[in-house]
């Protein structure tokens, strides 16, 4: 079969790429500004790209054309079509489907899929169930928005019946307004939190709880959910209704807890202790996905003390707290946190980790839901215990200096990168720790400030 992606070079999108080619069909695909990491990754698989969406690429006759969420039905001011492609196929009445879907037919049809869903955790979550089942010698299949650093990809097809994936519950594309993991019908799943985020679809909370609430329904009544107990908006959503096993983790009083600090404690199943986990990772966010992790990894016939036993060689995922270098004893993180919350979680986990050593975080509020202004409040609380914030405001349509008028003089805002590197590098000192968050490239600013201030 020769599949022709339309918006190849996303994570998701570039994962899926990589199966359909390891299953064995002609791959192909087309993005705007084809770019790296995933393009060279894409290439080296034999995978040919095309730069931008013309229709004259009809002429490849795929089998099937997969749609990617970036592709719609917009216009430019001239009114002719951003996507001509698309159009394309539409007029032609060729056969298209969804990433997701043909993700759900093609690769998960028969396996026993274990999905990670929520709103914060799910890449580093899904990295170490995938881990865990590897060790156990499972082989999984996995599709991480990702790259793993115990396996280097973000996808493979596996040799077992495993297949873990990372659920988002963004929508589907333009034609399916679901989230995605509607579409992955697994026998265990993890639902790690959920708070109020994608706020270009979503209205409110309760909308995505109802988005969560479909992928509950689709878990089999021999499949397993495991839930964070200390999570109202998901105790809402299993109030709904729920057919499976649960098992919960976090809360005092849950199946799964933890006793010790984060980088070294006790996995407790009913207050019985069953595991140690000793790792490199610091944060209660992490414990608390490793919990996840090794509960769902019970489901799979995994006992509990081997997975945490695996977890001590577990390697965070890239962009998860990585640093990037030290020099002149300062140390540069990349993270890519950029929900209020990931924001406040990720600086409360180097706080643990530096103590009373200054952090200096340097953020860009990029999301849809970031730009759009609709958590700007948060971001004080958000960035409580940095010594100074750095925000690169471009492409905002709000003030972030309203935002962060309570932060005084802890708080400075630039217009360009190149301010925002000025800024940072006069504030500076021997000792400190720059946290770098975004969920994009932010141009570049890590190498920067490495050379800068080397």
């Amino acid at each position: 079969m020769h599949i022709h992606i339309l918006g190849i070079c996303g994570t998701f999108m570039g994962g899926l790429a990589a199966l359909a080619r390891e299953a064995g069909h002609k791959v192909t695909g087309c993005d705007a500004g084809v770019y790296p990491p995933m393009s060279d990754q894409l290439r080296a698989l034999g995978i040919d790209l095309i730069e931008g969406f013309g229709a004259e690429q009809l002429a490849l006759k795929a089998d099937v054309w997969v749609i990617g969420n970036v592709v719609s039905r917009t216009r430019l001011p001239d009114g002719t079509p951003r996507y001509p492609l698309m159009e394309a196929i539409l007029d032609e009445g060729l056969a298209y489907t969804s990433g997701p879907q043909w993700l759900s037919e093609h690769v998960l049809q028969g396996r026993h899929v274990l999905a990670v869903a929520g709103t914060h955790g799910k890449t580093t979550t899904t990295s170490m169930l995938a881990w865990i089942l590897e060790r156990a010698g499972l082989a999984p299949g996995f599709l991480v928005g990702g790259v793993p650093t115990n396996f280097g990809i973000s996808a493979r097809l596996g040799q077992g019946k495993h297949f873990v994936i990372e659920a988002d519950e963004y929508d589907t594309a333009f034609f399916d307004k679901r989230s995605k993991f509607v579409h992955y019908r697994p026998r265990t799943a993890i639902l790690n939190n959920l708070e109020y985020d994608h706020a270009d679809i979503f209205d409110d909370v309760a909308a995505i709880e109802r988005q969560f609430h479909h992928l509950v329904r689709t878990v089999p009544s021999t499949g397993r959910i495991v839930v964070n107990g200390l999570e109202e908006s998901l105790t809402r959503v299993l109030h709904q209704g729920c057919w499976s096993e649960q098992r919960s983790f976090g809360a005092a009083n849950s199946d799964f807890t933890a006793l010790g600090e984060p980088d070294d404690f006790d996995v407790l199943e009913r207050g019985g202790k069953v595991g140690h986990v000793r790792w490199g990772l610091g944060g209660v966010h992490n414990q608390l996905n490793a919990l996840a992790a090794i509960a769902a990894a019970q489901h799979a016939g995994v006992a509990p003390e081997a997975a945490a036993q695996s977890l001590g060689d577990f390697l965070n995922v890239k962009r998860r707290m990585e640093v990037r270098g030290t020099v002149n004893g300062i140390t540069i993180y990349d993270d890519f946190a950029h929900h209020p919350t990931a924001i406040r979680t990720t600086v409360d986990g180097l706080r643990r980790k530096v103590g009373s050593a200054r952090i200096l975080a340097v953020f860009e509020p990029r999301s849809n839901t970031m730009k759009l202004g609709s958590m700007k409040a948060q971001l004080p609380w958000a960035l409580e215990q940095v010594d100074l914030a750095f925000c690169h405001s471009a492409a905002l349509g709000w003030d972030p200096s309203d935002a962060l008028s309570s932060m005084g003089q802890r708080a400075q805002i630039a217009t360009s990168i190149d301010e925002l590197l000025r800024q940072v590098v006069q504030a500076a000192k021997p000792g400190d720790h720059i946290l770098c968050m975004s969920n994009g490239s932010f141009g570049g600013i890590h190498q920067k400030l490495l050379t800068v201030l080397g």
